[in-house]
């Protein structure tokens, strides 16, 4: 909320609503997928200011995390918070998808991402970076429905099967407000052919 002030990390600012939209949120996630089996190795593409991978990191500190994003600003509050709370196997780089993909296709266990884009575009940014059965998780809310129809292609293009949908209702503290989350589970079937992802920009100006 600090940093905030000066960087405009985030628009969600007051308290309870970081909590809740933050990191009650993030930590849906470990209804979509079980990171305490193994190590596995996590990949939050457009993180932002560390969500949901910050809170997955402190609540599971055995999985080997990256955090993407390309504003500087992000990737500076990023490295701040991390050394802050002495968490260790994180690393924040700086680079589009597009491109960070050239050196690290295929190489994760699991990716992770929430307000990037629509899922036809979306899948195309995070699904390459996934080991053939490995999954992509997709935070969405309520037009989840719609998006997963609209990425039937870009699902069959890429090597990907949606393997389920679930819904979570979050509660505030404060008064009758509720945040409806839905996690689209994606299992990586087959390699992403090379060509994928286009250049950067390409995927969200032409959709698969």
């Amino acid at each position: 909320m600090e940093w905030n002030k000066k960087f405009n990390l985030t628009s969600i600012t007051g308290p309870e609503e970081v909590r809740l939209k933050h990191f009650q949120d993030s930590v849906t996630l470990s209804n979509a997928y079980d990171f305490l089996s193994g190590n596995p190795s996590v990949i939050d593409i457009g993180t932002g200011a560390g969500f949901p991978g910050i809170p997955l990191k402190i609540l599971y500190p055995n999985i080997k995390l990256t955090l993407l994003d390309s504003v500087k600003k992000k990737t500076d509050f990023l490295e701040h918070i991390i050394q802050k709370l002495g968490l260790t196997d994180i690393s924040v780089i700086r680079d589009r998808a597009e491109d960070f993909v050239k050196e690290h296709r295929e190489q994760y266990d699991v990716a992770v991402c929430r307000a990037l884009a629509p899922l036809n575009v979306a899948v195309e940014l995070c699904l390459p970076f996934v080991k053939t059965g490995g999954v992509f998780i997709a935070m969405k809310g309520k037009n989840a429905e719609a998006e997963l129809k609209d990425a039937e292609k870009a699902l069959d293009i890429l090597g990907g099967r949606l393997e389920r949908t679930l819904q979570i209702e979050l509660a505030g503290n404060n008064g009758p407000e509720k945040h409806l989350r839905r996690l689209i589970v994606i299992k990586k079937d087959g390699p992403t052919p090379g060509k994928y992802p286009r250049k950067a920009g390409i995927p969200q100006k032409r959709p698969l």
